[in-house]
């Protein structure tokens, strides 16, 4: 596995005006007179006040279009971050590590930015040694020091829409390229409401102005939930030794007809088919006849070797490509011997099929919920055949979560009402075909997964 090098690219292009000052002028009786001390004392509590992501709610983090189009220019029409989506992930979890403390000094508004040491970059601020970046990261990044604060009067789609209860109307501009704990390379965010316990701002992306960025604070710092900081690493595989995988992690199906799916590849455990190569684990498709079949391929698992009950899976891999391609990372009860498919439990990390590119699906099969009528969500995730991204599962008693790249595309809340409280293993594969794969693509010759690495956390 190659080490990877990333930076963060800071340019500022502010986007708004502003006008006005801050001020605490008053009546002689203390009653404030200029127009903005409103939201200054509702800030700064009146002296000083600390605001934590409202990490709880969903759309605390949101994406929107910033546009004339007053039907979707006030909220995150484009995405919104569920609950501690960004949790427990080491690429974005400095993100509710992240305070804003907003201060009145003689008269003056002013921020302080803690976060922690790591700051979450937006994508398109991030550079890599190793080509284009398209998932967000958390990068080193010093926000010491007390900014100065402006406030003053909104010019934003959302103010000129004159829509009423959108928006405050007013905008504040943080100075010495200050920002708000997520970074889109923008000092200025329009408040859109604001309360002592809630605040919720909206800033236009330094880089791109089609797109505007939601933050939503509270007073009450995030409690993420203790039973999802699974941190230890306990398990993995870096597929960093060439040759065959390692007979100590990993074992073979072998054969045809795809375990009642149809399927039309002979699963293997030659080489042609199975190999780790260049510091990742390669499963190659391909089209020939073999004992019978027009296609092989290989299907990996952990079976009897390992298997894990609640944590954080993650699986960082590239997906083939091609009609009728049908790549899974998934989990199985480790009791299916006892327990026939589905009382045993299936998790798909990822399943992917060539017929539908870049639709990553995550889903869970159990009683009531299987086959084709599983409980599932999907996806669309650019570019998952010609680069690698992160499949997660965060797993526990109460609920189970997909993730692709940090961002989660299926939820299902657990219980004792359904086989997700023992023990699974993995399994990764490439089918050919089959029930979910559908028609093969004549034309195929061969494709490949290649999966960088296997880590499970505790």
């Amino acid at each position: 596995m190659r080490k990877k090098f990333y930076k963060a690219v800071v340019a500022f292009a502010v986007l708004f005006t502003f006008a006005g000052c801050s001020s605490s002028d008053g009546d002689g009786n203390g009653n404030p007179t200029d127009p903005n001390q409103a939201i200054i004392n509702t800030l700064s509590g009146g002296s000083s006040r600390t605001w934590y992501w409202a990490a709880g709610e969903t759309g605390h983090l949101g994406l929107g279009s910033n546009s004339t189009d007053n039907a979707v220019n006030f909220y995150g029409n484009i995405n919104q971050a569920t609950p501690f989506q960004y949790a427990n992930n080491e690429d974005t979890g400095c993100l509710y590590s992240t305070s804003l403390n907003f201060t009145l000094e003689g008269g003056q508004l002013k921020l302080t930015l803690n976060n922690g040491g790591n700051t979450l970059f937006n994508s398109s601020y991030i550079t890599s040694n190793e080509g284009p970046v398209t998932t967000d990261k958390c990068l080193p990044y010093n926000t010491a020091g007390t900014k100065t604060v402006s406030v003053g009067d909104s010019d934003s789609y959302v103010t000129q829409s004159g829509v009423a209860n959108r928006t405050t109307g007013k905008q504040i501009t943080i100075a010495n390229e200050g920002f708000m704990g997520y970074y889109v390379g923008q000092s200025t965010y329009e408040i859109l409401s604001v309360t002592n316990d809630k605040l919720k701002v909206r800033a236009v992306f330094g880089n791109d102005a089609s797109k505007a960025i939601y933050h939503t604070f509270t007073t009450t710092p995030p409690d993420v939930p203790a039973n999802e900081n699974f941190t230890t690493l306990v398990w993995s595989d870096e597929f960093n030794t060439p040759g065959a995988p390692d007979p100590s992690k990993w074992g073979y199906n072998l054969g045809a007809g795809g375990w009642g799916n149809n399927e039309s590849q002979y699963y293997t455990d030659r080489p042609e088919n199975v190999v780790v190569a260049d510091g990742k684990l390669i499963i190659t498709a391909k089209k020939e006849n073999y004992q019978g079949q027009a296609y092989t391929s290989a299907r990996l698992v952990t079976d009897g070797k390992y298997s894990f009950k609640y944590g954080r899976a993650v699986i960082r891999a590239k997906l083939p490509v091609g009609g009728g391609t049908w790549p899974a990372i998934w989990t199985l009860g480790q009791n299916y011997a006892t327990q026939a498919w589905p009382a045993c439990g299936e998790i798909d990390i990822m399943e992917h099929v060539g017929n539908q590119q870049n639709r990553i699906h995550g889903t869970l099969h159990y009683p009531g919920h299987s086959g084709g009528n599983a409980n599932s969500g999907s996806s669309i995730i650019p570019n998952v055949s010609t680069q690698f991204h992160d499949y997660s599962v965060i797993w526990n008693e109460d609920i189970i979560r997909i993730f692709v790249d940090g961002n989660q595309i299926h939820s299902v809340a657990n219980s004792a009402a359904i086989p997700f409280n023992h023990n699974f293993f993995f399994i990764m594969n490439v089918a050919m075909g089959g029930n979910f794969g559908g028609a093969i693509d004549p034309n195929f010759v061969q494709s490949s997964m290649e999966v960088d690495y296997i880590r499970v956390y505790q």
